[in-house]
Protein backbone atom coordinates (compact mmCIF):
# COMPACT_ATOMS: atom_id res chain seq x y z
CA UNK A 1 0.00 0.00 0.00
CA UNK A 2 0.91 3.52 -0.73
CA UNK A 3 0.03 7.01 0.07
CA UNK A 4 0.82 10.43 -1.54
CA UNK A 5 0.78 13.84 0.18
CA UNK A 6 0.49 17.01 -1.87
CA UNK A 7 1.46 20.34 -0.56
CA UNK A 8 -1.67 22.47 -1.38
CA UNK A 9 -0.64 26.18 -0.05
CA UNK A 10 2.46 27.79 1.44
CA UNK A 11 1.24 26.44 5.00
CA UNK A 12 0.66 23.01 6.36
CA UNK A 13 -2.70 21.77 3.85
CA UNK A 14 -1.88 18.68 2.50
CA UNK A 15 -3.81 16.52 -0.18
CA UNK A 16 -3.93 12.72 0.69
CA UNK A 17 -3.97 10.21 -2.29
CA UNK A 18 -3.66 6.28 -2.23
CA UNK A 19 -2.83 4.11 -4.77
CA UNK A 20 -6.14 1.92 -3.96
CA UNK A 21 -8.48 4.61 -4.78
CA UNK A 22 -9.34 8.08 -6.29
CA UNK A 23 -10.63 9.52 -3.49
CA UNK A 24 -8.54 12.67 -1.95
CA UNK A 25 -8.22 13.32 1.47
CA UNK A 26 -7.71 17.42 2.95
CA UNK A 27 -5.14 16.82 5.82
CA UNK A 28 -3.79 20.21 7.93
CA UNK A 29 -2.41 20.87 10.92
CA UNK A 30 -3.22 23.02 14.10
CA UNK A 31 -3.53 26.94 13.68
CA UNK A 32 -0.42 27.00 16.18
CA UNK A 33 1.70 25.78 13.40
CA UNK A 34 0.15 27.23 10.08
CA UNK A 35 -2.91 25.28 9.60
CA UNK A 36 -5.97 27.05 8.09
CA UNK A 37 -8.95 24.39 8.68
CA UNK A 38 -9.03 23.04 5.56
CA UNK A 39 -8.38 19.67 6.36
CA UNK A 40 -8.95 16.81 9.29
CA UNK A 41 -5.66 16.58 11.29
CA UNK A 42 -3.45 13.50 11.47
CA UNK A 43 -4.82 11.92 14.99
CA UNK A 44 -8.19 12.86 14.29
CA UNK A 45 -7.37 10.83 11.03
CA UNK A 46 -5.93 7.80 13.66
CA UNK A 47 -9.28 7.86 15.62
CA UNK A 48 -11.06 7.76 12.09
CA UNK A 49 -9.01 5.12 11.33
CA UNK A 50 -9.73 3.00 14.45
CA UNK A 51 -13.67 3.47 14.34
CA UNK A 52 -14.03 2.45 10.72
CA UNK A 53 -12.05 -0.03 11.01
CA UNK A 54 -14.37 -1.40 14.22
CA UNK A 55 -17.64 -0.56 12.50
CA UNK A 56 -17.00 -2.36 9.17
CA UNK A 57 -15.97 -5.55 10.89
CA UNK A 58 -18.98 -5.30 13.42
CA UNK A 59 -21.35 -4.56 10.43
CA UNK A 60 -19.76 -7.52 8.38
CA UNK A 61 -20.50 -9.87 12.02
CA UNK A 62 -23.21 -9.16 12.46
CA UNK A 63 -24.42 -9.30 8.54
CA UNK A 64 -23.30 -12.88 8.66
CA UNK A 65 -25.11 -13.30 11.93
CA UNK A 66 -28.32 -12.24 9.87
CA UNK A 67 -29.16 -9.46 12.28
CA UNK A 68 -31.32 -6.91 11.25
CA UNK A 69 -29.31 -3.95 11.41
CA UNK A 70 -31.01 -0.82 10.49
CA UNK A 71 -28.61 2.01 11.95
CA UNK A 72 -24.85 1.49 12.95
CA UNK A 73 -23.41 4.55 14.67
CA UNK A 74 -19.59 4.73 16.29
CA UNK A 75 -18.29 7.50 18.56
CA UNK A 76 -14.57 7.42 19.20
CA UNK A 77 -12.71 9.41 22.00
CA UNK A 78 -9.47 9.14 22.88
CA UNK A 79 -7.24 11.06 25.53
CA UNK A 80 -3.56 12.24 24.67
CA UNK A 81 -0.49 12.84 26.82
CA UNK A 82 0.35 16.45 28.15
CA UNK A 83 4.13 15.36 26.61
CA UNK A 84 5.85 15.76 23.29
CA UNK A 85 4.94 12.89 21.72
CA UNK A 86 1.33 14.12 22.33
CA UNK A 87 0.46 10.30 21.83
CA UNK A 88 -3.05 8.60 22.74
CA UNK A 89 -3.32 6.70 26.32
CA UNK A 90 -6.96 5.89 26.09
CA UNK A 91 -9.01 5.56 23.63
CA UNK A 92 -12.73 4.13 23.99
CA UNK A 93 -15.06 3.42 20.69
CA UNK A 94 -18.98 3.70 21.48
CA UNK A 95 -21.05 1.79 19.43
CA UNK A 96 -24.65 2.24 18.52
CA UNK A 97 -26.97 -0.34 16.95
CA UNK A 98 -30.48 0.24 15.88
CA UNK A 99 -32.69 -2.69 14.59
CA UNK A 100 -33.96 -6.11 16.02
CA UNK A 101 -29.98 -7.41 17.19
CA UNK A 102 -29.49 -10.30 19.81
CA UNK A 103 -27.52 -8.44 22.43
CA UNK A 104 -25.91 -11.69 23.61
CA UNK A 105 -24.61 -11.48 20.24
CA UNK A 106 -23.63 -8.15 19.42
CA UNK A 107 -21.50 -7.60 22.57
CA UNK A 108 -19.68 -11.32 20.88
CA UNK A 109 -19.51 -9.35 17.39
CA UNK A 110 -18.06 -5.78 19.46
CA UNK A 111 -15.49 -8.19 21.11
CA UNK A 112 -14.35 -10.04 17.55
CA UNK A 113 -14.45 -6.63 15.61
CA UNK A 114 -12.67 -4.76 18.20
CA UNK A 115 -10.23 -7.09 19.58
CA UNK A 116 -9.61 -9.84 16.66
CA UNK A 117 -10.48 -8.17 13.11
CA UNK A 118 -9.35 -4.65 13.87
CA UNK A 119 -5.55 -4.34 12.73
CA UNK A 120 -5.62 -0.58 13.51
CA UNK A 121 -6.69 -1.53 17.16
CA UNK A 122 -3.94 -3.89 17.29
CA UNK A 123 -1.11 -1.72 16.13
CA UNK A 124 -2.63 1.39 18.97
CA UNK A 125 -2.71 -1.82 21.30
CA UNK A 126 0.44 -3.37 20.71
CA UNK A 127 2.08 0.72 20.90
CA UNK A 128 0.38 0.95 24.82
CA UNK A 129 -2.62 2.52 24.12
CA UNK A 130 -5.63 1.37 26.82
CA UNK A 131 -8.75 1.32 23.97
CA UNK A 132 -11.77 0.05 25.69
CA UNK A 133 -15.28 -0.17 24.19
CA UNK A 134 -18.92 0.08 24.67
CA UNK A 135 -21.89 -0.80 22.79
CA UNK A 136 -25.51 0.14 22.82
CA UNK A 137 -28.69 -1.09 21.28
CA UNK A 138 -32.26 0.91 20.40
Amino acid sequence: MKINLSRKNQAVHFEASSELSAIKVQIDGSEAIGGEGKGVRPMELVLMALGSCSIFDLTSILQKQRQDIQDIQVEVRGDRRDEIPNIFTNIHISFTLVGNIDETKALKAAELAVKKYCSVHDMLANGGVDITYSLKIN
